[in-house]
Protein backbone atom coordinates (compact mmCIF):
# COMPACT_ATOMS: atom_id res chain seq x y z
CA UNK A 1 0.00 0.00 0.00
CA UNK A 2 1.41 3.40 -1.01
CA UNK A 3 1.26 6.02 1.69
CA UNK A 4 0.95 8.91 -0.78
CA UNK A 5 -2.39 10.66 -1.00
CA UNK A 6 -3.17 11.77 -4.52
CA UNK A 7 -5.65 14.18 -6.11
CA UNK A 8 -6.73 13.69 -9.74
CA UNK A 9 -8.33 16.70 -11.43
CA UNK A 10 -9.90 15.97 -14.82
CA UNK A 11 -10.73 12.46 -13.61
CA UNK A 12 -13.85 12.10 -15.76
CA UNK A 13 -11.93 12.68 -19.01
CA UNK A 14 -10.41 10.07 -21.34
CA UNK A 15 -6.98 10.06 -19.67
CA UNK A 16 -8.29 10.86 -16.18
CA UNK A 17 -10.29 7.65 -15.91
CA UNK A 18 -7.25 5.53 -16.83
CA UNK A 19 -5.10 7.52 -14.41
CA UNK A 20 -7.45 6.89 -11.47
CA UNK A 21 -7.46 3.16 -12.29
CA UNK A 22 -3.64 3.03 -12.54
CA UNK A 23 -3.17 4.85 -9.23
CA UNK A 24 -5.64 2.56 -7.46
CA UNK A 25 -3.96 -0.52 -8.97
CA UNK A 26 -0.70 0.68 -7.45
CA UNK A 27 -2.32 1.13 -4.05
CA UNK A 28 -2.50 4.93 -3.80
CA UNK A 29 -5.18 6.75 -1.79
CA UNK A 30 -7.08 8.76 -4.42
CA UNK A 31 -9.33 11.81 -4.24
CA UNK A 32 -11.01 12.97 -7.44
CA UNK A 33 -12.45 16.34 -8.33
CA UNK A 34 -15.88 16.06 -9.93
CA UNK A 35 -18.22 18.83 -11.08
CA UNK A 36 -21.44 17.20 -9.92
CA UNK A 37 -22.56 14.46 -7.53
CA UNK A 38 -23.94 12.36 -10.40
CA UNK A 39 -20.39 11.75 -11.66
CA UNK A 40 -19.59 9.62 -8.60
CA UNK A 41 -21.04 6.52 -10.23
CA UNK A 42 -18.30 6.60 -12.90
CA UNK A 43 -15.76 5.48 -10.30
CA UNK A 44 -15.69 2.17 -8.47
CA UNK A 45 -12.82 2.40 -6.04
CA UNK A 46 -12.08 6.05 -5.29
CA UNK A 47 -11.31 6.96 -1.66
CA UNK A 48 -12.71 10.49 -1.65
CA UNK A 49 -14.75 12.81 -3.86
CA UNK A 50 -14.48 16.57 -3.95
CA UNK A 51 -17.35 18.31 -5.72
CA UNK A 52 -16.43 21.70 -7.17
CA UNK A 53 -15.82 23.72 -10.33
CA UNK A 54 -12.15 24.27 -11.05
CA UNK A 55 -13.02 27.58 -12.71
CA UNK A 56 -14.62 28.87 -9.46
CA UNK A 57 -11.84 29.28 -6.87
CA UNK A 58 -14.22 29.44 -3.89
CA UNK A 59 -15.75 26.08 -4.80
CA UNK A 60 -12.39 24.24 -4.60
CA UNK A 61 -11.14 25.65 -1.30
CA UNK A 62 -9.57 22.84 0.72
CA UNK A 63 -9.33 20.47 -2.25
CA UNK A 64 -5.63 19.74 -1.62
CA UNK A 65 -5.86 19.37 2.18
CA UNK A 66 -3.76 16.33 3.26
CA UNK A 67 -2.74 15.68 -0.36
CA UNK A 68 0.84 14.79 -1.38
CA UNK A 69 0.60 14.77 -5.17
CA UNK A 70 -1.71 16.49 -7.65
CA UNK A 71 -2.28 15.18 -11.18
CA UNK A 72 -4.15 17.57 -13.48
CA UNK A 73 -5.41 16.44 -16.88
CA UNK A 74 -7.86 19.37 -16.93
CA UNK A 75 -8.44 20.79 -20.41
CA UNK A 76 -11.34 21.99 -22.46
CA UNK A 77 -11.26 19.64 -25.47
CA UNK A 78 -14.75 18.22 -25.01
CA UNK A 79 -16.48 20.84 -22.83
CA UNK A 80 -19.27 22.86 -24.31
CA UNK A 81 -20.50 25.14 -21.55
CA UNK A 82 -19.37 28.50 -22.92
CA UNK A 83 -15.90 28.35 -21.33
CA UNK A 84 -12.76 29.46 -23.17
CA UNK A 85 -9.32 27.81 -23.11
CA UNK A 86 -8.12 30.66 -20.87
CA UNK A 87 -10.99 30.01 -18.42
CA UNK A 88 -10.27 26.29 -18.09
CA UNK A 89 -6.78 25.30 -19.28
CA UNK A 90 -5.10 28.33 -17.75
CA UNK A 91 -7.27 29.83 -15.01
CA UNK A 92 -8.79 26.56 -13.76
CA UNK A 93 -5.38 24.95 -13.34
CA UNK A 94 -4.01 28.15 -11.84
CA UNK A 95 -6.80 28.07 -9.20
CA UNK A 96 -5.83 24.49 -8.39
CA UNK A 97 -2.14 25.38 -8.14
CA UNK A 98 -2.90 28.17 -5.66
CA UNK A 99 -4.64 25.64 -3.39
CA UNK A 100 -1.72 23.22 -3.79
CA UNK A 101 0.81 25.93 -2.86
CA UNK A 102 -1.26 26.97 0.15
CA UNK A 103 -1.30 23.36 1.41
CA UNK A 104 2.40 22.86 0.57
CA UNK A 105 1.86 19.69 -1.45
CA UNK A 106 4.93 17.74 -2.56
CA UNK A 107 4.52 17.68 -6.35
CA UNK A 108 2.18 18.76 -9.15
CA UNK A 109 1.90 17.02 -12.53
CA UNK A 110 0.28 18.73 -15.49
CA UNK A 111 -0.56 17.20 -18.86
CA UNK A 112 0.02 19.63 -21.74
CA UNK A 113 0.61 18.30 -25.27
CA UNK A 114 3.42 17.60 -27.68
CA UNK A 115 5.01 20.74 -29.17
CA UNK A 116 2.78 22.98 -27.03
CA UNK A 117 5.86 25.03 -26.15
CA UNK A 118 6.62 25.53 -29.86
CA UNK A 119 3.04 26.29 -30.96
CA UNK A 120 2.00 28.95 -28.48
CA UNK A 121 0.30 30.87 -31.28
CA UNK A 122 -2.50 28.27 -31.31
CA UNK A 123 -5.44 29.12 -29.05
CA UNK A 124 -5.42 25.70 -27.43
CA UNK A 125 -1.72 26.00 -26.46
CA UNK A 126 -1.62 29.66 -25.52
CA UNK A 127 -3.59 28.85 -22.36
CA UNK A 128 -1.88 25.52 -21.57
CA UNK A 129 1.60 27.00 -21.88
CA UNK A 130 0.73 30.06 -19.81
CA UNK A 131 -0.10 27.61 -17.03
CA UNK A 132 3.11 25.59 -17.65
CA UNK A 133 5.09 28.84 -17.15
CA UNK A 134 3.22 29.57 -13.92
CA UNK A 135 3.76 26.01 -12.64
CA UNK A 136 7.50 26.12 -13.39
CA UNK A 137 7.88 29.49 -11.68
CA UNK A 138 5.83 28.51 -8.62
CA UNK A 139 8.71 26.86 -6.75
CA UNK A 140 6.75 23.60 -6.40
CA UNK A 141 8.22 20.28 -7.58
CA UNK A 142 6.60 19.88 -11.00
CA UNK A 143 6.24 17.36 -13.80
CA UNK A 144 5.00 18.47 -17.23
CA UNK A 145 4.10 15.69 -19.63
CA UNK A 146 3.62 16.33 -23.33
CA UNK A 147 1.71 13.42 -24.84
CA UNK A 148 1.23 12.89 -28.54
CA UNK A 149 -2.33 12.48 -29.87
CA UNK A 150 -4.48 9.97 -27.99
CA UNK A 151 -5.83 6.88 -29.74
CA UNK A 152 -9.29 8.36 -29.14
CA UNK A 153 -8.30 11.44 -31.23
CA UNK A 154 -7.45 9.17 -34.16
CA UNK A 155 -11.08 8.11 -34.53
CA UNK A 156 -11.48 10.92 -37.10
CA UNK A 157 -9.49 8.71 -39.48
CA UNK A 158 -11.83 5.79 -38.76
CA UNK A 159 -14.88 7.94 -39.45
CA UNK A 160 -13.45 8.97 -42.82
CA UNK A 161 -12.41 5.39 -43.61
CA UNK A 162 -15.93 4.13 -42.98
CA UNK A 163 -17.05 6.05 -46.08
CA UNK A 164 -14.31 4.30 -48.08
CA UNK A 165 -11.74 7.06 -48.55
CA UNK A 166 -9.33 8.99 -46.33
CA UNK A 167 -8.33 12.56 -47.19
CA UNK A 168 -4.90 13.83 -46.19
CA UNK A 169 -3.17 17.18 -46.65
CA UNK A 170 0.15 17.09 -48.48
CA UNK A 171 1.89 13.80 -49.27
CA UNK A 172 0.92 12.01 -46.01
CA UNK A 173 4.54 11.29 -45.13
CA UNK A 174 4.65 13.13 -41.82
CA UNK A 175 4.95 10.81 -38.85
CA UNK A 176 3.33 10.52 -35.45
CA UNK A 177 3.08 8.02 -32.61
CA UNK A 178 -0.28 8.39 -30.85
CA UNK A 179 -0.72 6.75 -27.44
CA UNK A 180 -3.46 4.80 -25.67
CA UNK A 181 -4.82 6.35 -22.45
CA UNK A 182 -3.94 3.22 -20.50
CA UNK A 183 -0.27 3.40 -21.53
CA UNK A 184 -0.12 7.14 -20.88
CA UNK A 185 -1.58 6.74 -17.38
CA UNK A 186 1.24 4.32 -16.50
CA UNK A 187 3.82 6.83 -17.74
CA UNK A 188 2.17 9.64 -15.75
CA UNK A 189 2.59 7.72 -12.49
CA UNK A 190 6.08 6.44 -13.31
CA UNK A 191 7.42 9.90 -14.21
CA UNK A 192 6.00 11.32 -10.97
CA UNK A 193 7.75 8.58 -8.97
CA UNK A 194 11.01 9.19 -10.86
CA UNK A 195 10.80 12.95 -10.32
CA UNK A 196 11.06 13.73 -14.04
CA UNK A 197 10.39 17.41 -14.78
CA UNK A 198 9.39 17.24 -18.43
CA UNK A 199 8.90 14.51 -21.02
CA UNK A 200 7.24 13.90 -24.38
CA UNK A 201 5.18 10.71 -24.43
CA UNK A 202 3.98 8.74 -27.43
CA UNK A 203 2.93 5.21 -28.31
CA UNK A 204 5.04 2.29 -29.43
CA UNK A 205 4.32 2.59 -33.19
CA UNK A 206 5.65 5.51 -35.25
CA UNK A 207 3.36 5.79 -38.28
CA UNK A 208 3.15 8.03 -41.32
CA UNK A 209 -0.25 9.62 -41.95
CA UNK A 210 -0.54 7.34 -44.99
CA UNK A 211 0.01 4.27 -42.79
CA UNK A 212 -2.52 5.58 -40.30
CA UNK A 213 -5.07 5.98 -43.10
CA UNK A 214 -4.31 2.43 -44.34
CA UNK A 215 -4.82 0.95 -40.87
CA UNK A 216 -8.16 2.77 -40.61
CA UNK A 217 -9.34 1.51 -44.02
CA UNK A 218 -8.18 -2.04 -43.27
CA UNK A 219 -10.09 -1.99 -39.98
CA UNK A 220 -13.27 -1.49 -42.05
CA UNK A 221 -11.99 -4.05 -44.62
CA UNK A 222 -12.10 -1.38 -47.33
CA UNK A 223 -9.78 -1.07 -50.33
CA UNK A 224 -6.96 1.43 -49.77
CA UNK A 225 -8.18 4.75 -51.17
CA UNK A 226 -6.31 7.83 -49.98
CA UNK A 227 -6.67 11.29 -51.53
CA UNK A 228 -3.89 13.82 -51.00
CA UNK A 229 -5.09 17.43 -50.96
CA UNK A 230 -2.71 20.29 -51.75
CA UNK A 231 -1.35 21.91 -48.60
CA UNK A 232 -2.82 25.34 -49.42
CA UNK A 233 -6.29 23.87 -48.75
CA UNK A 234 -5.20 23.12 -45.17
CA UNK A 235 -3.85 26.63 -44.63
CA UNK A 236 -6.95 28.16 -46.22
CA UNK A 237 -9.24 26.09 -43.97
CA UNK A 238 -7.40 27.38 -40.87
CA UNK A 239 -7.71 30.97 -42.14
CA UNK A 240 -11.45 30.58 -42.84
CA UNK A 241 -12.08 29.08 -39.41
CA UNK A 242 -10.05 31.71 -37.55
CA UNK A 243 -11.79 34.48 -39.43
CA UNK A 244 -15.40 33.34 -39.21
CA UNK A 245 -15.80 31.10 -36.14
CA UNK A 246 -15.16 31.35 -32.40
CA UNK A 247 -12.06 29.86 -30.77
CA UNK A 248 -14.26 27.18 -29.25
CA UNK A 249 -15.03 25.90 -32.74
CA UNK A 250 -11.72 26.53 -34.47
CA UNK A 251 -9.38 25.72 -31.55
CA UNK A 252 -9.37 21.90 -31.81
CA UNK A 253 -9.52 21.92 -35.64
CA UNK A 254 -6.74 24.51 -35.89
CA UNK A 255 -4.61 22.32 -33.61
CA UNK A 256 -5.34 19.17 -35.61
CA UNK A 257 -4.68 20.82 -38.99
CA UNK A 258 -1.47 22.49 -37.78
CA UNK A 259 -0.18 19.25 -36.25
CA UNK A 260 -0.78 17.48 -39.58
CA UNK A 261 1.87 19.66 -41.23
CA UNK A 262 4.98 18.27 -39.55
CA UNK A 263 6.32 15.22 -37.70
CA UNK A 264 5.00 14.66 -34.17
CA UNK A 265 7.30 12.02 -32.71
CA UNK A 266 7.45 11.63 -28.94
CA UNK A 267 9.42 9.18 -26.80
CA UNK A 268 7.95 5.70 -27.28
CA UNK A 269 6.08 3.97 -24.46
CA UNK A 270 3.45 1.33 -23.86
CA UNK A 271 2.24 -1.84 -25.51
CA UNK A 272 -1.11 -0.91 -27.08
CA UNK A 273 -1.19 -0.78 -30.88
CA UNK A 274 -3.39 1.53 -32.91
CA UNK A 275 -4.28 -1.30 -35.28
CA UNK A 276 -5.90 -3.29 -32.44
CA UNK A 277 -7.65 -0.21 -31.10
CA UNK A 278 -9.15 0.53 -34.54
CA UNK A 279 -10.34 -3.08 -34.94
CA UNK A 280 -12.09 -3.06 -31.57
CA UNK A 281 -13.62 0.38 -32.31
CA UNK A 282 -15.02 -0.88 -35.64
CA UNK A 283 -16.49 -3.90 -33.87
CA UNK A 284 -18.10 -1.59 -31.32
CA UNK A 285 -19.49 0.71 -34.02
CA UNK A 286 -20.99 -2.25 -35.90
CA UNK A 287 -22.75 -3.49 -32.77
CA UNK A 288 -24.53 -0.20 -32.18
Amino acid sequence: MNTKKVLVAGATGYLGQYLVRELKNRGYWVRVLIRKEAQKNRFKEVDDFFVGQITEPNSIKGITADIDWVFSTVGITRQKDGMTYMDVDYQGNSNLLKEALKDKIEAFQYISAINGDKLRQLKIFEAKEQFVDELKNSGITYCVLRPNGFFSDMKDFLTMAKAGRVYLFGDGKFKLNPIHGEDLAKVCVEKMIEGVKEETVGGIDILTQNELAEIALKAWQKPIKISHLPDWTRRFTIWILRTFTSSKIYGPIEFFLTAMAFDNIAHQYGTNRLEDFFKSEVKRMKQR
